[in-house]
């Protein structure tokens, strides 16, 4: 995806501290409950459901977590909670562009937690429309490079769902993404399926238009402070951005883990 190769390991760390600490295995549970309350319990006749349960259990989120989050969602057990989905849009350090996707029963809370994690770390938040512009949104689906022991091509990739909608391939770190139109994110998955290949994710997500470089390091760990207390919000699912860094900025990232 634009603007996030060069930091892809930090954000591999991250996903596992924060699976550690459990937000992440909240957040994949809420994502499962909310498509199951929008297109039914069924992930063979609700394709979102079924890619949520598939990124869950890659996560290694329990089988009996995800079942539960299904019958809250569908309605076949109670105690379900009337999310919706909100989008704040923010600047870092840089001119960073930041669109902040929630998931909340709450928006007053989210409001406070996305406006707190911002400005206090030396971020401003944006007008409506300001930041959303900068990015489209896009299907896709990562694919592991290795896998059974042997490389995997981004040629391989576009052989395998060219004609299934695919756009482009991105190199993403360990990973390749595919890149489709929103609409045709479950057939490029099946087709990469069909394959024989595995995915880690299959999802709609938003990317931005050009990438914005930051080379230097303390700018860096500005914007990724705002990016972690951000994450920390039980609302926020999402952190879009057009952050890039240098390859001398992200080696002394590394280097501080």
């Amino acid at each position: 995806m634009s603007g996030h190769s060069k930091w892809a390991t930090t954000k591999h760390k991250k996903a596992v501290i924060d699976a550690k600490r459990g937000k992440l295995f909240a957040k994949l549970i809420k994502n499962v409950e909310v498509a199951a309350r929008l297109g039914g319990g069924d992930p063979a006749g609700n394709p979102t459901l079924y890619d949520a349960i598939q990124k869950a259990k890659k996560s290694s989120v329990p089988n009996d977590n995800i079942d539960r989050a299904v019958k809250r969602g569908s309605g076949a057990e109670s105690g379900g909670a009337d999310y919706e989905t909100i989008m704040y849009e923010a600047y870092g350090p840089a001119g960073v562009a930041m669109l902040i996707e929630c998931l909340t029963d709450n928006r007053n809370r989210s409001a406070s937690d996305v406006r707190v994690a911002v400005t206090r770390n030396g971020g401003t938040m944006a007008d409506v429309g300001s930041v959303q512009r900068l990015f489209s949104r896009k299907g896709v689906v990562t694919v592991p490079k290795q896998q059974g022991g042997r490389d995997i091509s981004d040629d391989e990739l576009l052989e395998a769902a060219l004609e299934a909608g695919l756009e482009e391939v991105d190199d993403d770190g360990d990973v390749w993404e595919a890149v489709c139109d929103p609409n045709d994110t479950v057939e490029v998955r099946k087709a990469i399926e069909a394959a024989g290949l595995d995915y880690d994710s299959s999802e709609v997500q938003f990317v931005a238009s050009f990438d914005q470089e930051v080379d230097q390091l303390e700018v860096a760990q500005k914007v990724l402070r705002i990016i972690d207390a951000l994450e920390d919000s039980d609302d926020v699912q999402n952190v879009y951005t057009n952050l890039d860094f240098t390859q001398e900025v992200a080696e002394a990232l590394e280097s501080e883990d």
